[in-house]
């Protein structure tokens, strides 16, 4: 194929070797959907339902969930859908579309926890003044400046890849859709433009990583400073979730597209972008779930009260 404009389909050659791991890939994928979606939508729906959890930490929260729960559903689907039927095309304007989407809501979740980690700080450095730092306007901004920073960087990314010429076929060693794999098709010296979009928004993630950190530094040195044992239990519980779920999202990330090219292998590449990719969003839920007592109980509410009001009905009648 000589250019992009031959080119109307892509192969997602990432695919098992025989039908009965196909169809094992299929339903591991199955579930993990499903526990995500179930996951998410009980947080999302705890968070919308009970008015003692309408903070800033839990609007914040409920918007990670809506960004998880976005973000498996465009990369799983069209796997499922592949392994099931035994299919591995997507059209070049489906894979367009789901590379778009999905580094928008990964972009939007970076930018988001990093907002997350300074709510923490806040709540802990400051808390005299966090009523005045994240009231409820300024929280609405930030969501959405974290929503309009990974549309931003999507959308800039996906023009500017998706306009060099591919001379170097349609198959792609991956099982969902990817900017980077597109760059591996491009002959042009133009792809040089995408290299340094890459660069100015690794340095932005950079940033955030670095923002984090220094925002842990100094709730770790607040939380020391408190007298009682019970107040520092308190205080690293608020943190530890959060802390968790960052940890998870920079290590495989990182690990994905920073791992040396001596390591490099299609089965490894493809165990880290399914690490990267499908177990943060299907794994957040249940970390939050744990660790924080306020969303055990909206939830144990939440079920008692969907299981208590058939009953009552059928009573009634």
């Amino acid at each position: 194929m000589s250019n992009s404009s031959s080119i109307t389909e892509f192969l997602l050659l990432a695919s098992a070797a025989t039908r009965e791991l196909q169809l094992l890939h299929f339903w591991l994928f199955l579930g993990i959907s499903l526990a995500a979606l179930l996951g998410n939508g009980l947080i999302i729906t705890a968070i919308a339902c009970d008015h003692h959890l309408h903070t800033p930490m839990y609007f914040f929260l409920l918007n990670l969930s809506l960004l998880d729960l976005a973000s498996i559903s465009t990369t799983l689907p069209k796997a499922m859908a592949n392994y099931l039927w035994d299919n591995k095309d997507i059209s070049y304007y489906g894979y367009a579309a789901q590379a778009f989407f999905f580094l928008f809501f990964i972009s939007a979740e970076l930018s988001l926890l990093t907002i997350m980690s300074y709510d923490r700080y806040v709540a802990i450095c400051k808390p005299l003044h966090y009523g005045t730092l994240l009231g409820s306007r300024a929280c609405v901004h930030m969501a959405a400046a974290a929503w309009g920073t990974g549309l931003l960087n999507s959308l800039l990314h996906t023009a500017n890849t998706f306009s060099l010429p591919l001379c170097k076929g349609n198959t792609l060693d991956q099982f969902f859709c990817e900017i980077p794999q597109i760059l591996k098709l491009s002959c042009s010296h133009s792809y040089l433009r995408e290299i340094g979009l890459i660069m100015v928004s690794a340095c932005l993630g950079f940033g955030c990583f670095v923002f984090i950190v220094v925002s842990y530094v100094q709730i770790l040195r607040a939380v020391l400073r408190i007298p009682s044992e019970q107040g520092r239990h308190k205080a690293f519980s608020m943190c530890l979730p959060h802390l968790a779920v960052v940890s998870l999202f920079f290590s495989t990330g990182m690990f994905a597209h920073l791992k040396p090219p001596s390591i490099s292998s299609p089965i490894l590449d493809l165990v880290v972008s399914f690490l990267y990719s499908v177990v943060p969003p299907a794994v957040n839920p249940l970390i939050y779930s744990l660790r924080n007592q306020e969303i055990k109980d909206a939830l144990r509410k939440l079920i008692t009260r969907c299981y208590s009001e058939p009953i009552n009905c059928s009573s009634s009648s």
